[in-house]
């Protein structure tokens, strides 16, 4: 496979957004990039430690998504290019030092990769970081293609050095993941830190009177930056066709507009922006000019909407502005090119358009069936649960009289059917909080809490650290899969060699719990499913900080590093397709032909619960290959 971070300038490369941000990286000599897996941000350091760019650069995941933001910051500071990368709830951990940091300013450029989730695809809300310029006063930039966002990463770098202060990159999944050509340009060394000199006014949030004078400072560096954008991008705002009909669009909605005006074969203005804060106010009065009707096309919140209807009062142009409340156009969920070109005909070309576009031919779809995404064929997080919701029956309580607060990461589809286990899930770190927060509200029967391994070091110590403290009964089930399995499966605090090939210490989840100074700490693999039964049962009759670390590796990860030794099939002639193993387990490697289950063997990874709980032995252990 052609080394995307070495190939030579000019060449043409087939890339997904997130590689041609990788690309972008070592393109403008960025010395140091971190970050916390999260999808659809997540290929950008992954291709980084794929094609080997830790040689010359430092390339690891941080912890959490502040401590990331807060390394590549100390980097920036010194005169080094850094960059961090995080998906929409990550800007949201950052966000305490990233609102600091637009104070001190950067020496070395900084550039923020934050990727949002219009959708949702894969992640819990669909917040809309465009308006993190507005709150934390950075620029934001945004791309609407590979190429694109290759050229704005290293445009990002220059424009942060100028007017010194971190950029902002925020992508949607549709360009991190589409994949499209990208012209190559040319590489960079590193550029390392230079000098980092004392100015305690600059970088020491502590006073007041300093902190004012560099707010002002703040917005005097705001007030340049189209000016300078204009300067060092290759990626412009741009207008496109002709008209008093005008589009203002940008990201992934752009190529939505594109379409449908070509569709439509209509005379419409395009506005696209790359520049979204500060807003570009002298591109758009001048483009604008000759409008007579505006449509603004934007996924999410009414953000672009906001800036040109805001604009076009202060100018006194009494322009009719059409957005999310007049086209259609829903503030949930992706646009697509049928939405959009509906919104353009019937707000900018009358009736006759909107006619022809409600009649054109629609786009062809395939009818799939729903389907919640289950748990994979093998993964210890299934045992885990069975363990527990039979370690509840065990103890003498009744599924419903156990609160089991969830977490980020592949154990919340533990919510799904058949196991439907977990109660809640929040945020990072929130299950042992809110697990807290019921029980010293009073409730009077024991209350867990699920954490994974990665989550537990990203944000589940401070809470552990508050019930230890307040010595609150809580029972914390941590579920150690030995791996970031979610998002692709990247390193933990736990690993002794990093992707980058860097020798680490290990951090051992029993240390750091027993540090912390609970109750009772127990170990179990849930692959050892009797042990794990009695294990629950015990600790949910046990007052006091309990602790049960459920550790067995990632199914996949453990299959593609080990083989699979043993698979299951069903014995024909005993299964009476009683489904008693579909019912218990929920497993994708288990389907029903009408008469009996069978197995695919191709996805069995031998864990052998199916065959536990079917009634008539009719699953059987095989040795694979």
């Amino acid at each position: 496979m052609r080394n995307v971070l070495k190939a030579p300038e000019g060449e043409r490369l087939a890339l997904m957004g997130n590689e041609a941000i990788a690309r972008g990286l070592v393109e403008a000599g960025v010395s140091v990039v971190t970050g916390y897996p999260g999808t659809p941000s997540s290929e950008v350091l992954m291709t980084l430690h794929e094609f080997g760019a830790g040689g010359d650069i430092y390339v690891e995941w941080a912890v959490n998504e502040r401590v990331a933001f807060e390394i590549a910051y100390g980097a920036s500071i010194g005169g080094a290019r850094a960059a961090v990368t995080m998906k929409a709830p990550g800007a949201s951990v950052a966000l305490d030092p990233l609102i600091s940091s637009a104070y001190g300013g950067v020496e070395g450029g900084l550039m923020v990769l934050v990727a949002d989730d219009p959708g949702p695809h894969t992640t819990q809300t669909e917040q809309d970081d465009r308006w993190l310029g507005f709150l934390a006063k950075l620029p934001v930039l945004s791309p609407s293609s590979p190429q694109e966002a290759k050229d704005l990463t290293v445009a990002s770098f220059e424009l942060s050095e100028a007017v010194k202060l971190p950029v902002i990159l925020r992508t949607t999944t549709r360009v991190n993941h589409a994949v499209g050509d990208v012209v190559l340009g040319p590489l960079r060394p590193p550029k390392r830190v230079v000098l980092f000199r004392k100015d305690v006014p600059r970088f020491v949030r502590a006073g007041m009177a300093w902190n004012l004078e560099r707010h002002r400072w703040l917005n005097r560096q705001l007030s340049t930056v189209e000016e300078v954008f204009e300067k060092v991008s290759a990626v412009r705002n741009t207008a496109e066709g002709s008209g008093k009909a005008c589009v203002v669009t940008e990201g992934a909605a752009y190529n939505y507009v594109a379409e449908a005006v070509s569709e439509l074969g209509a005379e419409v203005k395009i506005v696209k922006l790359a520049l979204l804060f500060p807003p570009p106010r002298r591109f758009l009065s001048e483009v604008l000019e000759d409008c007579e009707r505006v449509l603004v096309v934007e996924e999410l919140d009414p953000y672009v909407e906001t800036l040109v209807r805001s604009l076009l009062s202060e100018l006194g142009r009494g322009v009719p502005v059409y957005g999310k409340t007049a086209s259609g156009m829903a503030l949930e969920g992706e646009l697509n090119t049928r939405i959009v070109r509906e919104a353009i005909a019937s707000a900018l070309l009358g009736s006759a358009a909107a006619r022809r576009s409600a009649t054109a031919e629609p786009s062809r779809s395939i009818g799939v069936p729903p389907r919640p995404p289950p748990m994979c064929p093998g993964c210890p997080h299934r045992n885990t649960y069975v363990a527990l919701l039979l370690g509840m029956a065990r103890a003498g309580y009744g599924r419903d009289e156990v609160p089991v607060f969830g977490d980020i990461g592949c154990y919340a589809l533990g919510a799904q059917p058949p196991l439907e286990a977990i109660w809640t899930e929040h945020s990072m770190g929130a299950s042992i909080s809110m697990a807290m927060g019921l029980k010293v509200a009073g409730y009077d029967k024991p209350v867990v809490a699920v954490i994974g391994d990665s989550t537990f070091f990203h944000a589940g110590i401070q809470p552990l650290i508050e019930v230890a403290h307040k010595q609150i009964d809580v029972l914390v089930v941590i579920v150690d899969n030995s791996v970031v399995a979610m998002t692709g499966h990247q390193s933990t605090p736990a690993w002794p060699e990093l992707e980058s090939g860097r020798k680490a210490r290990p951090m051992s989840i029993e240390s750091v719990v027993k540090a912390i100074g609970v109750d009772r700490v127990e170990v179990v693999d849930p692959y050892d499913l009797d042990e794990a039964i009695e294990a629950f049962a015990r600790l949910l009759r046990e007052p006091g900080v309990r602790v049960l670390i459920s550790r067995h590796p990632c199914a996949l990860m453990e299959a593609r590093v080990k083989g699979v030794p043993y698979r299951y099939r069903v014995i024909e002639d005993r299964c009476v397709g009683c489904l008693a193993c579909v019912r218990v387990t929920g497993c994708p490697a288990l389907y029903f032909d009408g008469q009996r289950v069978r197995i695919a063997e191709e996805d069995c990874l031998g864990c052998g619960l199916c065959a536990r709980f079917c009634p008539y032995k009719a699953i059987e252990v095989i040795r694979s290959g």
